[in-house]
């Protein structure tokens, strides 16, 4: 079943060309005939080579590959914005800055200057700079917001261009012929097929074209991007998908001796079932033994209370026989 049923092209006006005198000589082999002054496209070429690039972003895409919308022209660029942000790929639909792909490392600077400064404008420093300078800063933002926003998502190189309009287009497909990028394209009869990797031959001014084959590359990196998250969720373990969850373990399983002793506000011996009366015995001697230690103690200090008493007699009473041998002599 083909991508688009030949109805829907026709309806879309995607097999007009533009008039004989403007044609491509290249193009030779797309166009079927001449009608009124005007080539018509050959929609079975066309419904192929959709097909064959449908297939080609899907691909990429589920492999982890980016697709870069490059749209320009006024008749475009809003499709391009829409189209791209639905399957959340980067674009360009201002203008092509020279130098985006092959001076890949200078456009991200710039990219990284536009992240700063947006940061410093909701921190709320500009508000401590003069009117003036934040006025500068501000219109600096709109710029690189309205060159660069597309691509800000972008952290390397694309793996594939789309490109509607190959002859405004001509320096991005200049760039990615020289990185060796594949190019994808719409390109009219007075287009040059010449360095585009995979022509989709087709009218690149109407709307209602471009709508409908811009949407149908979309799709393809939708589809991508959905088999990139299938295949995600294949290489995560059964269990960890499942959300198995683990068997609770009591407190006695996690914590130590020592720890368990705390909570419970006390000491606390453990004993199996075989050792109660052990364990009551060894409360038991412990009681007698502190018992006994008191009253030792209690002993004790009554002998040393007599012992002083008897030494401070003797004292006073052999002062008292001093005292009278003295009178005596008298």
């Amino acid at each position: 079943m083909a991508i688009v049923p030949m109805k829907s092209l026709l309806e879309s006006g995607v097999h007009f060309g533009h008039r004989t005198h403007k044609w491509h000589p290249a193009m030779k082999p797309y166009i079927f005939t001449e009608r009124n002054g005007i080539h018509i496209i050959d929609l079975q070429k066309t419904v192929k080579a959709l097909e064959q690039s449908y297939n080609l972003v899907r691909d990429t895409v589920a492999g982890g590959g980016t697709v870069l919308f490059v749209g320009t022209k006024r008749q475009a660029q809003e499709t391009i914005q829409a189209e791209a942000t639905r399957a959340g790929m980067p674009y360009v639909t201002q203008r092509w800055l020279g130098g985006m792909l092959t001076n890949w490392r200078t456009i991200r600077a710039r990219i990284n200057e536009l992240e700063k400064l947006e940061r410093m404008r909701s921190r709320g420093d500009f508000e401590r700079i003069t009117k003036k300078e934040a006025l500068l800063l501000s219109r600096k933002i709109e710029r690189l917001e309205m060159l660069l926003g597309g691509i800000r998502s972008l952290v390397r190189v694309p793996e594939l261009l789309f490109v509607v309009d190959v002859r405004r287009e001509a320096t991005a497909i200049h760039e990615a012929n020289l990185l060796a990028i594949p190019v994808i394209a719409l390109v009219d009869t007075n287009c040059d097929p010449s360095s585009v990797d995979y022509v989709i031959p087709s009218n690149d001014d109407a709307i209602r074209a471009i709508k409908l084959l811009v949407g149908k590359i979309a799709d393809a990196a939708l589809e991508g991007r959905a088999m990139r998250k299938e295949e995600d969720m294949e290489a995560i373990p059964a269990g960890a998908a499942a959300g198995v969850e683990e068997p609770e373990l009591a407190d006695e399983d996690l914590l130590g001796e020592a720890t368990l002793a705390k909570l419970s506000g006390g000491r606390t011996q453990v004993f199996s079932a075989e050792d109660e009366d052990i364990s009551t015995d060894w409360i038991e001697e412990e009681a007698e033994a502190e018992e006994a230690a008191f009253e030792d103690e209690d002993i004790l200090e009554e002998e040393i209370i007599a012992e002083e008493f008897e030494e401070e007699f003797d004292e006073e009473a052999g002062r008292g026989h001093d005292d009278e041998d003295e009178d005596d002599e008298d």
